[in-house]
């Protein structure tokens, strides 16, 4: 019998609000926004991925994903849902994508791969199936970089090890939200075998 296979303790996360883009192609730190902390929160307890980083250098956004977090893991929130506790507990905060990757690497004792995720279309992307074999078959942990505003900043692209391909629609509209891209993606690489 297939079930889940056992790579949910070699992928993370990370929702990247700086270094990303505007609109205009301009490097911004985006704002934090509760729907993508709760959803991905859930999200990565669904799949039982070790966490999720948010990485912003903006201290009234760490103050205010601290006290979101803090109202479902250490308050009253924690009573009325102990769900949505259990789920935000996966959730760290960091400065920068480095320190996530000092995170993992303290952890595992080793650096993750990082895995840059985009809508755009370019040449050398890595499919899903290949994705997913190249989970099971590396020891490396992996590092799953999603863009908030229009998309991760060249700076950082430049530093991935790979870009997966994008999600495809069924008639080239292509401007999913975070968190249903992040849904996609996760259940392609740590969901149940088909």
């Amino acid at each position: 019998m297939k079930g889940c296979i056992p790579l949910q303790k070699k992928i993370y996360v990370a929702l990247v609000h700086y270094p990303v883009l505007n609109r205009n192609s301009e490097v911004i730190a985006s704002a934090l926004t509760n729907f993508d902390l709760h959803d991905l929160a859930r999200l990565v307890c669904t799949y039982d991925l070790p966490c999720c980083y948010i990485v912003t250098p903006l201290q009234d956004q760490q103050c205010l994903a601290q006290k979101l977090i803090a109202h479902w893991v250490e308050r009253i929130g924690k009573d009325l849902h102990p769900q949505r506790s259990q789920a935000l507990k996966r959730l760290k905060l960091v400065h920068e994508v480095k320190d996530a990757v000092a995170d993992i690497e303290g952890e595992t004792g080793a650096p993750p791969q990082l895995w840059a995720t985009t809508a755009r279309s370019m040449d050398g992307t890595i499919g899903w199936g290949r994705a997913r074999d190249m989970v099971k078959e590396d020891e490396h942990s992996i590092l799953l970089l999603l863009g908030t505003g229009w998309g991760l900043a060249k700076e950082l692209m430049d530093e991935v090890h790979g870009i997966l391909e994008p999600i495809a629609g069924a008639n080239g509209y292509n401007h999913l939200s975070v968190r249903c891209a992040a849904a996609i993606m996760l259940d392609r690489l740590a969901g149940m075998e088909r």
